[in-house]
């Protein structure tokens, strides 16, 4: 009797090992908490186990939201719960759950990997060379390690056609949340710095600058919905409105990069629309100059035209930037490490500490080339060139696509508005330092997810096939016009043996 009734208790193994891990987490609250109400949250775990184990993109997306748009510190309501360290084990869980379990997750590997990875490797081979190498150890596992796993994570759990519309829809909407409260900041003065400039204090988003790169990049994809047809009057009008919000938001901040990325994301989608490009250089200038003026900054307290000469914000990037350059000089291969440039300011500044106080660098690009040297920058460069042209790469055969059957409008959008967001972090990442935070990556993720789409359902045909396939039809296009091969001129003979 033992031996079957065994059978049927092991004879799902996925069961089993639920039911395991159900027992355990029931335990732990009892354990750690010896009140009744511990138990209530018990009832809740099957069903959050069920959810995340059958859509376990949707976990990773609400780890890009809050890990992207800080709405845990936008909305302090909700830190106690600990949504994103909740939501990077559940995407640990299920990915680890369909890789090794299921295996309904399929890894693959591109090139794009590869030049991620390389970069990666490049971080990690750069702590032991660091000038402390406990410092740059923490900061890579606090945040770098995790950025490391979901670049994986994305591309490969981003795999289905309403994962990217869903992914569009929630970007936006976690940035016009954004949006909301700084232009609620702005009207009533709170978390205002230099007087004027609108900030969202107590959070990562405390400075204008790192606030308005933020909101640049759901802008892209709020453009991207108002301008693709085809993607639905509601999400026409919540790219307009989107857009609206995130340009007046943008404005408050009073930030010369974002005010920059601003009009290079508008320049992108203007290449797609205007064909005159004498015409988009000056509606892209009078926009500039239009966004200035509105945005006030000749009021600004720090870079404004109170000060004369070289101000006293722009002489703060450039010995942030020469102490970057010396820094990489010194340590051409691997830099000083992993966030360990402010520790490294004064031994490579130029200036006195009389003449100004430690800085940031910036730059994106100035911070990889101190931290990770001028090999680490190269590979950097690489990185951003190879997500560059996949994504343009994606682009170009949606757009061959149009007025066809196989055209997508929803993928279209979500391609151009990535295609846009990698251009406006290019330009306003000139004046930030995001080189080892989550907006690059992310962007890098979602790219590599709409490549391996596009070459999943919409392959591309090689050059041979295709001439192969103009050859047959002119052949028969000509054996029709010779008289050779009619359909109603069939050889007699072997018409009557078919009949």
């Amino acid at each position: 009797m033992q031996g079957p009734v065994l059978e049927r208790i092991f004879a799902n193994k996925h069961q089993t090992m639920v039911a395991c891990i159900y027992c355990i987490l029931a335990a732990l609250p009892a354990l750690l908490f010896p009140h009744p109400i511990a138990l209530i949250p018990l009832a809740a775990i099957p069903l959050g186990l069920i959810f995340i184990l059958k859509k376990p993109f949707v976990v990773v997306l609400i780890f890009i939201m809050f890990s992207f748009f800080r709405l845990h510190e936008v909305f302090p309501q909700l830190d106690p719960i600990k949504i994103p360290m909740l939501t990077a084990l559940g995407s640990y869980f299920v990915l680890g759950w369909h890789i090794v379990l299921t295996r309904k997750v399929k890894m693959y590997w591109r090139h794009e990997h590869t030049a991620f990875a390389r970069f990666f490797g490049w971080v990690v081979l750069g702590i032991a060379f660091s000038s402390h190498p406990p410092s740059a150890f923490g900061s890579f596992t606090s945040v770098y390690v995790k950025i490391g796993i979901m670049v994986l994570a994305i591309s490969w759990l981003m795999t289905e056609h309403w994962h990217f519309k869903l992914a569009h829809f929630l970007i936006i909407c976690s940035g016009l949340a954004v949006g909301y409260v700084t232009l609620y900041n702005n009207a009533n003065g709170i978390g205002m710095v230099e007087e004027t400039r609108v900030t969202i204090p107590g959070t990562s988003l405390g400075d204008p600058n790192d606030l308005s790169l933020v909101l640049s990049f759901p802008m892209s994809y709020a453009i991207a919905f108002a301008v693709t047809r085809g993607t639905g009057r509601i999400r026409t009008l919540l790219g307009i409105a989107g857009f609206i919000i995130f340009v007046s938001s943008i404005i408050a901040t009073q930030s010369r990069g974002g005010l920059l990325a601003t009009v290079a994301v508008m320049g992108i989608f203007g290449l797609r629309i205007i064909k005159s490009k004498l015409l988009l250089i000056s509606i892209c200038s009078f926009s500039l100059m239009i966004l200035v003026a509105a945005a006030g900054i000749n009021d600004r307290k720090s870079g404004g035209a109170a000060e004369k000469g070289v101000d006293a914000s722009a002489m703060g990037r450039i010995h942030a930037w020469e102490a970057a350059f010396f820094m990489g000089l010194k340590n051409p291969m691997t830099g000083v490490g992993l966030s360990l440039f402010l520790d490294n300011y004064w031994d490579y500044a130029t200036h006195s500490r009389a003449e100004g106080q430690a800085h940031v660098t910036h730059s994106t690009w100035f911070q990889v080339l101190a931290e990770a040297g001028f090999f680490g920058l190269g590979l950097f460069v690489f990185l951003i060139f190879s997500i560059f042209m996949s994504i343009r790469s994606s682009l170009d055969r949606l757009d061959r696509n149009r007025g066809s059957p196989e055209y997508d409008p929803h993928l279209t959008a979500i391609t151009v508005g990535t295609y846009a967001g990698l251009v406006g972090f290019c330009v306003s990442g000139s004046f930030l330092s995001q080189g080892f935070l989550w907006p690059i990556y992310i962007i890098t993720s979602i790219s590599i997810a709409i490549a391996n789409y596009m070459d999943t359902y919409h392959p591309e045909k090689a050059e041979g096939e295709k001439g192969s396939i103009v050859k047959k039809s002119r052949k028969s296009n000509n054996s029709f016009i010779d008289g050779k091969d009619k359909p109603n001129d069939q050889q007699p003979e072997k018409l009557a043996e078919v009949r």
